[in-house]
């Protein structure tokens, strides 16, 4: 990416999503700098009855953000300043894997301004070693992770348990370690990946006011309704290979804002976790959804294989490792495979092949 410091900017031709500095914008979905423009948000109000019965209308918390600020590289910037500059939420998946220093946790809350919102990823050895099981390890990764959150002003701890363990078979030993656990105002978001809950883990989920995490682009809702709504969302690829179209992205926005919750936490992760959260918000900002690639139809399939596409390759093989990315066509953002699934069975050589061979089609 160019660096956000620099003077150089392109004219803007497009809607786009803008990380303002001074008198110039960089745009994160095409990483572009370009002269400064205003955007004009606007949000939903959902319903509220007050204790005596007069209709109200409040602003729900609508907050879309990414897995972690590792990658989101502007040259000459801090990721974590330079993200927070663009969204207003980050799930921190770094202490997944490690438990960082609590001075380094400290420093994350130093660098974002006050109305920003971290979720804090428990530990994996709670989840994935301890299994929610009452034992003193998992009591003390608990703790730990709770203090992490504390330190971060952040009331949601995400447990993601994993596809072989079947939690409704352990409701006891999960009950157990919850009620030891000191929670305070901390919520505890569950994205339990073996399947949906069944009646007694989601009476357990209720009764510690847990949030029943799920990937509103693969699922419509939680098991329960709550006050808060919390999405980790992945798409349909395969190692997290994956970019949201047009269709995808207005879906999942309207699954959010009919799950009648007052806080909503969307959490994109895959390849382009920071540009699929960009364009949902500029779409939510201005009403329509940006470009993702400088032309459209063919030529935008060329930008796209230009990045990595290996040859020689069949059209199955394209369509397996190009098809998940999206490019404009006709007005749209659409998946590249709905080009390349035109092309005729068979080894294409080199790109100008696979461009020879959708000759006409748009």
């Amino acid at each position: 990416m160019l660096p956000v410091c620099g003077c150089l900017y392109y004219k803007s031709y497009y809607p786009q999503f803008l990380l303002r500095q001074g008198n110039y914008s960089f745009d994160i979905i095409n990483e572009r700098y370009y002269q400064r423009t205003v955007l004009y948000p606007y949000e939903r109000p959902i319903k509220v009855i007050n204790i005596d019965n007069r209709l109200t209308y409040v602003m729900p918390e609508y907050r879309i953000g990414a897995g972690g600020w590792g990658y989101f590289d502007i040259l000459g910037a801090d990721p974590l300043e330079a993200y927070s500059k663009a969204f207003d939420f980050v799930e921190v998946n770094s202490t997944f894997y490690n438990t960082p220093p609590l001075k380094t946790v400290d420093s994350w809350a130093k660098r974002v301004p006050e109305t920003f919102k971290f979720s804090v990823k428990c530990h994996c050895d709670l989840t994935h070693k301890y299994l929610l099981s009452p034992t003193k390890g998992a009591g003390r990764v608990l703790e730990t992770d709770l203090d992490i959150c504390r330190r971060l002003h952040s009331n949601l701890l995400v447990l993601e348990t994993p596809l072989s363990f079947n939690p409704n078979q352990a409701v006891d030993n999960i009950h157990d370690l919850l009620s030891w656990a000191q929670l305070d105002d901390i919520r505890l978001v569950w994205e339990i990946r073996w399947g949906p809950p069944g009646k007694e883990l989601v009476k357990l989920m209720q009764e510690f006011n847990m949030v029943h995490c799920v990937d509103l682009s693969r699922e419509p809702g939680p098991a329960f309704e709550s006050d808060i709504l919390y999405s980790r969302l992945f798409g349909h690829g395969l190692h997290n290979l994956y970019q949201f179209d047009d269709a995808e992205l207005l879906e999942i926005d309207k699954r959010a804002q009919d799950s009648g919750s007052g806080s909503m936490y969307l959490s994109f992760h895959g390849e382009r976790m920071y540009k699929d959260a960009a364009r949902l918000k500029v779409y939510r900002e201005e009403g329509k959804f940006p470009r993702v690639t400088e032309y459209t139809g063919v030529k935008a399939l060329r930008e796209v294989l230009q990045e990595d596409a290996r040859f020689p390759a069949s059209r199955e093989e394209l369509i397996e490792a190009q098809g998940w990315k999206v490019i404009d066509v006709d007005g749209d953002r659409v998946h590249a495979k709905v080009l390349l699934e035109k092309l005729d069975k068979g080894m294409y050589g080199d790109m100008e092949e696979v461009l020879e061979g959708l000759k006409g089609v748009e």
